[in-house]
């Protein structure tokens, strides 16, 4: 309940409804409960995108990087204070050490979108520094996202992933303005993808093109089995010399014809690609509540059309319209995957409690709305088994 409090008006309560609110005492481990359940579907083939979406200062990169402690706190408290982004990355690979008979590659890539271009904050240039190269964003053919020469990293454990974060944060865009001495002016995507490749894929693969090739070579030739000749009396009276004769009591089959196929080896657990986006949007707030001028004008101007865009993207996903305008802006073009098909999506949204942003309070809440409307159909769990008949 939102208490709209205006001079000479009367006080008025507006009412907004959600799968669950979160107080300023609840701590970030209560926070990320709501969250780890999500996290599972990345093990069943699902994308997951998680963002924080709020006016500057409202909390969002506290919600998804956390806070950082003097370093005289103990390690516990400082695991504490850790956002989304760190927990769900040791989250992540504690389950994949669930899944110790699948081979699993976890790779990081960190990007920002400034002034509607996309960013790799990986990138090196041809001295090794780190540096913030522009990229592409293009819908393939198979109508997913991707961007073009995006650096990943391979991790292997959250320690890794946080490090790398770490290390080009810096990097990001940032500016002072009056709600916030160090607002971030632009959309920080982290994303961890997770490939599987059963490790005897291969094996199997080659086994099958192996048995391909020799049933090629006995396609002329009678398929005979014992369980065969019960399956086909006429051929069970038949004398051994007509065994391999093709008559019109046993005719001639070739092994993929044959009534009792012999066993084929299968595939399960054939390689899939998943990826966890981890957004922290930039902050929505009305220019003059900003009170910047020049370039940072252009930057607010930036950010607030690629979260109208956002907001038509959901808009349009909850109305079901037959056309979703993912590309009106890199920012959702970049996030289609992770916010259409049978992705799932968390939108945390960071509210402040105080008058003076009741306007953009009201408009966060708004945005939240509109993304609780977007109904999916319930997701089924995907089997990634393939079977070779």
């Amino acid at each position: 309940m939102v208490n709209c409090i205006k001079t000479g008006m009367p006080l008025q309560n507006k009412m907004f409804e959600f799968e669950r609110v979160h107080g300023a005492e609840d701590s970030q481990e209560a926070v990320f409960q709501e969250v780890q359940p999500l996290l599972t579907s990345l093990m069943d083939g699902y994308n997951v995108c998680i963002m924080a979406y709020g006016q500057t200062g409202s909390g969002k990169t506290h919600t998804m990087m956390g806070s950082q402690l003097p370093e005289e706190h103990s390690g516990t408290q400082q695991e504490a204070q850790q956002g989304i982004i760190p927990k769900a990355a040791a989250e992540l690979f504690r389950l994949i050490s669930e899944k110790p008979a699948e081979s699993l590659t976890v790779e990081v890539s960190v990007m920002e979108v400034y002034n509607n271009e996309v960013l790799d904050l990986l990138a090196r240039d041809a001295q090794g520094n780190s540096g913030d190269q522009r990229r592409d964003v293009i819908t393939t053919a198979c109508g997913t996202s991707q961007v073009t020469s995006l650096t990943h990293e391979t991790v292997r454990n959250a320690s890794e992933v946080m490090q790398i974060i770490s290390g080009v944060l810096k990097l990001r865009a940032h500016c002072p303005t009056l709600v916030h001495t160090d607002s971030s002016r632009s959309h920080l995507v982290v994303t961890l993808t997770i490939s599987s490749k059963s490790p005897n894929a291969l094996a199997l693969a080659r086994r099958l093109q192996s048995a391909k090739k020799d049933m090629q070579r006995s396609a002329r030739k009678e398929w005979w089995s014992p369980r065969c000749r019960r399956a086909n009396p006429a051929a069970h009276h038949a004398s051994d010399d007509h065994l391999f004769a093709s008559t019109p009591s046993s005719p001639g089959r070739s092994p993929c014809q044959s009534p009792c196929p012999s066993p084929r080896p299968s595939i399960s657990q054939a390689p899939f690609r998943t990826k966890l986006q981890l957004v922290d949007l930039a902050g929505s707030e009305c220019v003059g509540m900003s009170g910047v001028s020049g370039a940072a004008l252009w930057e607010v101007s930036c950010i607030n059309r690629s979260l109208s865009a956002l907001s038509d993207v959901l808009g349009a996903l909850a109305e079901q319209r037959p056309h979703v305008p993912y590309r009106n802006s890199k920012l959702t073009h970049l996030l289609q995957d992770a916010i259409g098909g049978d992705a799932k999506l968390l939108v945390m949204l960071c509210v402040s409690p105080t008058q003076r942003f009741i306007t953009e309070s009201l408009q966060s809440l708004g945005f939240g709305s509109r993304a609780r409307q977007v109904q999916k159909e319930l997701p089924r769990r995907k089997n990634h088994t393939v079977k070779v008949k």
